[in-house]
């Protein structure tokens, strides 16, 4: 038997990683001789970088960038040749942030457009960006400014590119733009469909998150406005996912030439996921929660559909099961199991999250196993 572990994080309680050394300890708790290829995930959220370093054989570089208080700090990127894969939280991440500190008026990107800089340094023209996680909601406009954008007052002073600050811009200059940019492919993975602004934008949505209240939420959404109007790339601000990461999405989109992919398929492809599952029989995935929301495009609704492509069947894990987590069974799925040993405090069940997936995917294992295996057991 043949069994890829191929789950995302489970959050607060795992990295993926983990969780896919919980998988295959507890498949190997069962026989240590059935052939388990680990295989964490990310769907371009927090992770990115580390699950498809490995897989592609990529180095690991660490730059200078600033955070999303502009703070001095550390980000990493991996570099395969002339590709390079960024993950946005690595540079502006909400968890970077300690929650009295935070501060989304005066938040901005810069630190992406350092960390996106960084890798046109390291000679990468193909960049594989994951947006999610992010601490701003500047539309993009710090990114820019560390790129060479120049944004101006009616004075003609230059803007920071916070969204305090785009209240005030009157006009964009993009000459400055990193001429590199014009030839390097970029591609943008999120999930994110959301537009730039109104209800079911950046700011509407997100950022409650990310400490905004109902009037910052206005105001945020109109000076960003006024930033793609005066920009004249208003037009990009309806297109699903320019409301990703605070807005990020849409810079990446209307000045940067990027295209979006669903970010489970762009690391199911980084990571060689079809050619490993092709000769597997069986295909666990999970995450901290599955519901019917699974179905939008979260990681382990992405696995399930490529790995039934692939002739495989899956068994998702999750740390609690939600609101139609049924509909997942007619969507790829033979089987859902919650990986909780019994009634516990949230904290408690997050503590014990790896020895509750590690029994769960052992049950698992011996559900599953040929009568001829298991007879074998006795």
């Amino acid at each position: 038997m043949r069994i890829v572990a191929a789950p995302d994080s489970f959050k607060e309680s795992m990295t993926a990683a983990r969780a896919a050394a919980a998988m295959a300890a507890g498949i190997h708790d069962v026989d240590p001789g059935i052939d388990c290829i680990e295989m964490p995930l990310s769907d371009g959220g927090e992770g990115f970088v580390a699950t498809v370093a490995g897989p592609l054989g990529a180095e690991v570089r660490t730059v200078p960038v600033r955070d999303a208080l502009g703070r001095p700090h550390d980000a990493q990127f991996a570099l395969s040749g002339r590709v390079a894969v960024l993950e946005i939280a690595e540079a502006v991440g909400l968890g970077q942030i300690a929650p009295a500190d935070r501060d989304i008026m005066a938040s901005a990107t810069w630190g992406v457009g350092e960390l996106i800089a960084a890798a046109l340094d390291a000679g990468a023209d193909d960049l594989v960006i994951g947006l999610g996680g992010s601490a701003t909601s500047d539309g993009g406009a710090g990114m820019l400014v560390a790129l060479g954008v120049r944004l101006l007052d009616a004075a003609g002073e230059p803007l920071s590119g916070t969204p305090a600050s785009l209240a005030s811009v009157e006009s964009v200059d993009v000459t400055g733009l990193d001429r590199r940019l014009r030839e390097a492919r970029i591609t943008i993975a999120s999930d994110v469909r959301n537009p730039l602004l109104g209800p079911t934008g950046a700011a509407a949505v997100f950022g409650p998150q990310k400490g905004a209240d109902p009037a910052r939420v206005a105001t945020i959404d109109e000076a960003v406005r006024r930033f793609a109007d005066i920009a004249g790339r208003i037009d990009a601000a309806d297109a699903p996912g320019a409301g990703a990461a605070g807005g990020l999405g849409f810079a990446m989109l209307a000045f940067l030439g990027g295209r979006f992919r669903p970010g489970i398929d762009v690391s199911l492809d980084l990571c060689g996921f079809d050619a490993a599952v092709r000769t597997a029989d069986w295909v666990f995935t999970g995450e901290g929660g599955m519901d019917g929301q699974t179905l939008q495009g979260k990681a382990p609704w992405g696995v399930a559909q490529r790995a039934r492509g692939l002739g495989a069947r899956v068994v998702g894990f999750a740390g609690s099961l939600g609101q139609g987590w049924e509909r997942l069974l007619d969507a790829g799925f033979t089987a859902i199991l919650p990986i909780s040993s019994g009634p516990a405090e949230l904290q408690t069940a997050l503590s014990r999250g790896e020895a509750d997936l590690r029994r769960a995917a052992a049950a698992a294992v011996l559900l599953l196993r040929e009568p001829a295996d298991r007879e074998d057991d006795r």
